[in-house]
């Protein structure tokens, strides 16, 4: 009976050993942590990812479109708010990661096109840090505002985000802004 006991414990020992040394992939991690359930929050990359293919069959379009007390503004192709970012300094964004799964940059994989009062002269395209075309008008890479629900939305106006201020575009390409009577409105307004 002891040396049944002896096998039976020598044999559990050995095959929990080789389980856990046979469970190691070539990479050197463990079965479980290769086996763990995914998460079921969706990484920034992958939204990322996906608003990229979303706008990757077809060219990006600016347009303008009245929205309440800040006049004629920009606005993509689904009538979406378009955005400049102050910590842009030139064409090339500076925003990023984080920065990007808030302010999603308007992307084009193809040359632009202007409707409305949007002006043709004024759109162009700069390179993003991960290889991708961005859409500019009047030199300020564009970015929606991911706290806007609907079409005409400019809950992003006037945020203090990521280390800058956050503007609304007028069909010129410059930043709307409040008055000095605190009421938003275009330069000059």
């Amino acid at each position: 009976m002891r040396r049944y006991r002896l096998a039976v414990v020598g044999t559990a020992a050995f095959m929990t050993i080789t389980a856990a040394s046979g469970c190691s992939g070539d990479d050197g991690g463990s079965a479980a942590s290769a086996s763990a359930p995914p998460s079921s929050k969706p990484s920034a990359t992958a939204s990322t990812q996906a608003s990229a293919v979303a706008q990757d069959d077809k060219r990006a379009t600016v347009k303008t479109e009245s929205v309440g007390d800040l006049g004629t503004i920009l606005v993509d192709a689904k009538g979406r708010t378009l955005y400049l970012f102050e910590a842009d300094e030139s064409t090339a964004s500076t925003c990023d990661d984080e920065c990007a799964e808030a302010w999603p940059p308007l992307l084009t994989p193809k040359e632009p096109e202007a409707e409305g009062s949007a002006r043709s002269e004024l759109l162009g395209t700069s390179e993003r840090p991960d290889g991708k075309t961005q859409v500019t008008y009047n030199d300020h890479p564009l970015y929606r505002y991911d706290g806007d629900s609907e079409p005409g939305d400019t809950n992003g106006q006037g945020l203090d985000e990521f280390g800058a201020e956050w503007f609304v575009l007028d069909a010129e390409g410059d930043k709307v802004e409040p008055d000095v009577d605190g009421e938003q409105g275009p330069p000059g307004y």
